[in-house]
């Protein structure tokens, strides 16, 4: 039987060998899994303090605040297509963001591609499948509104974000997506400085919104 001189010591041995939360006496089926759970509001305080102009929500992740931007529900009126924006520019040295899914823009700087608005109609309905079908992915949906709310999400546009860890370079459409990645740590690459500079490059440009 393995005892621990302290109860930390314990902890971080169920964490690191069982994917176990000591505190919530729960196991879980990888690290990945371990991590988001212990970076929930159940292990973690609200201590990420929303820097848009009259808002004053607070989360517990960088991540959080990410997807709180990009749903367009901070009271900055923050979009997401601004938030991307923000980043091409912060990331100069394109660690993040995939310069090849870029366009040039002024000043030998790189711009996000254009958000582009696209709404289905009743001529969508597919009458073998007795659904609404997506003419770029071909997925059904039961309800017209459903499937324009499938196509006014991200889901279809260019993948501008990549993670930096070189066998990793797995690819994202949102910034909260490659947060979620970092934050899981299933690659190990939250542990790289440069994703540490880049990120506080991130917040210093968020406590400079001027967003009304």
């Amino acid at each position: 039987m393995q005892t621990f001189g302290s109860y930390a010591e314990l902890q971080e041995h169920d964490r690191d060998v069982h994917t176990y939360c000591t505190d919530c006496k729960r196991p879980f089926q990888s690290e990945s899994n371990l991590r988001h759970h212990l970076n929930s509001k159940l292990h973690r305080p609200a201590n990420v303090r929303c820097p848009g102009r009259g808002c004053n929500r607070a989360f517990v992740s960088h991540s959080a605040l990410v997807t709180h931007f990009e749903s367009g529900t901070c009271k900055s009126r923050m979009t997401r297509e601004q938030l991307d924006r923000l980043v091409v520019r912060t990331d100069t040295n394109n660690y993040i963001t995939n310069p090849a899914r870029l366009l040039p823009g002024p000043l030998g700087r790189y711009e996000p591609p254009a958000n582009t608005v696209t709404w289905a109609t009743e001529r969508s309905w597919n009458a073998l499948s007795m659904a609404f079908e997506c003419f770029l992915c071909h997925k059904t949906f039961n309800t017209l509104p459903r499937l324009n709310q499938h196509l006014q999400s991200p889901v279809h546009q260019d993948k501008i974000y990549r993670c930096p860890k070189s066998d990793c370079r797995t690819k994202f459409v949102t910034l909260s997506g490659l947060c979620q990645h970092v934050e899981g740590g299933s690659c190990g690459v939250r542990m790289f400085r440069q994703v540490r500079d880049v990120m506080d490059g991130l917040t210093m440009s968020f406590n400079a919104l001027t967003v009304y």
